[in-house]
């Protein structure tokens, strides 16, 4: 069902994000269409008013019927058939241009209206700078006339420059889909991964679960058999099956409520506990099987939070016994919080080992576990700080960890007024 769902979620999205990119591709191209058309109405007006210009300079009647001729998209031919002075035209074609604000280059040619012969051209250019053509220069006769045609070679470029914003807003419409597909396809690939990696474990520890149970139930048998417990060796080597049995148990259980958890949302059911009365009770049951170790508590009697207690009491056990496995000597934990007006600040300080400045970010991470000598001698399966991290998520609350100045770890718990 989530399956499902996920994947309708997806496909909506992506058939979405596809529409908005075609209707932007549809709106620019129909902007660009329109900035076509009107730079067109702009050039056969221009070109009426220089046509216009010419007669009247030559002192003739003006006539526009079949005038202008538009050949193509950029390419315009105006039948004067007049006396035409090429520098008159230049400056008729430069005036008028930069009236209705055509700021791009252009071309211009004269013909001979009998032998459609061309008699000069030349390439303008709105930038002083640039090189132009060279001219043709063409000997006059007496009772010629001529007709000029006007050629666009950027006009293209030109008009697209004057859609800028919503070219790059097509672009960035692109970018965003394929960062979206490529964004699903990673997810679709780690959710794949997760469900592969959660059912190997599931079936992994399934299988372990059946021969321990058998392996348990013998050595408990074999411990209460008179003969082994008569016999000291005998009796200390059952002893050590069945602890170290229940240890493995113990470790199954973990990995298997952590692969639970993260197909399902942990249940937490939150009840106002006193805080210095939980983490006292913690410190005396480690201190029945750790009786050499120092943990000093500093946190007001009063204080109340609202947590899961069940859950609450196992983070705290989590991070004692990470302060009491990852010390190379007597340890000395420090539990003291400090009350602010946004809330308490519950820090978890030990004098161990410490952990490199580069590994500290992915201590929380799931399975991680740095590769030292400690860590090699020390059983586990990276889960432990992984589950207080989901523990402490499920709360509301944050957690971080930093590096103590001299030797030793401090782990801090933020838990914000409700």
């Amino acid at each position: 069902m989530k399956i499902n769902r996920l994947n309708s979620i997806i496909l909506l999205g992506l058939i979405a994000t596809i529409g908005i990119l075609i209707a932007q591709l549809a709106w620019t191209y129909k902007a660009f269409t329109l900035e076509e058309k009107k730079f067109s109405q702009k050039v056969h007006i221009a070109l009426l008013e220089v046509a216009r210009e010419i007669y009247e300079n030559n002192g003739h009647e003006f006539s526009t019927k079949d005038l202008i001729q538009k050949v193509s998209n950029d390419y315009y031919v105006v039948n004067v058939n007049d006396d035409i002075e090429p520098a008159i035209l230049e400056h008729f074609l430069k005036t008028e241009f930069t009236k209705f604000n055509i700021i791009t280059d252009f071309e211009y040619a004269i013909y001979n209206c009998e032998s459609d012969d061309m008699m000069y051209g030349k390439y303008i250019s709105m930038n002083d700078e640039a090189d132009s053509k060279k001219e043709i220069k063409f000997e006059k006769y007496k009772d010629f006339t001529y007709y000029f045609a006007i050629r666009f070679p950027q006009e293209k470029s030109y008009l697209l420059s004057s859609l800028t914003f919503w070219i790059v807003l097509s672009a960035v419409l692109m970018l965003i889909l394929v960062i979206y597909v490529y964004s699903i396809y990673t997810l679709i690939q780690q959710k794949k991964y997760s469900e592969l990696q959660r059912d190997f474990i599931n079936n992994m520890t399934h299988e372990f679960k059946t021969p321990l149970s058998s392996i348990l139930l013998a050595s408990n048998f074999l411990s209460n058999q008179k003969a082994i417990q008569e016999d000291e060796k005998l009796n200390k080597y059952a002893e050590i099956i069945t602890q170290q049995g229940k240890k493995l148990n113990h470790h199954i259980e973990k990995i298997l409520n952590v692969a639970r958890n993260d197909e399902f949302a942990m249940a937490i059911q939150p009840i106002r506990i006193n805080l210095f009365e939980t983490l006292q009770n913690v410190k005396n049951s480690i201190l029945i099987k750790h009786p050499e170790i120092q943990i000093e508590i500093n946190v007001n009697p009063e204080t109340q939070i609202l947590a899961d207690e069940f859950h609450f009491t196992n983070v705290i056990q989590n991070l004692l016994d990470n302060s009491i496995k990852y010390s190379d000597e007597n340890p000395q934990i420090s539990i003291a919080s400090n009350q602010t007006v946004k809330g308490i600040q519950l820090d978890f300080s030990d004098n161990g080992i410490g952990i490199p400045s580069k590994n500290i970010s992915y201590i929380f991470d799931k399975f991680y576990r740095i590769s030292d000598r400690k860590s090699n001698e020390v059983n586990g399966f990276g889960l432990g700080l992984y589950y207080v991290k989901r523990i402490i998520q499920q709360h509301g609350w944050k957690i971080s960890a930093k590096n103590n100045e001299e030797k030793g770890i401090n782990i801090s718990i933020f838990i914000p007024n409700k």
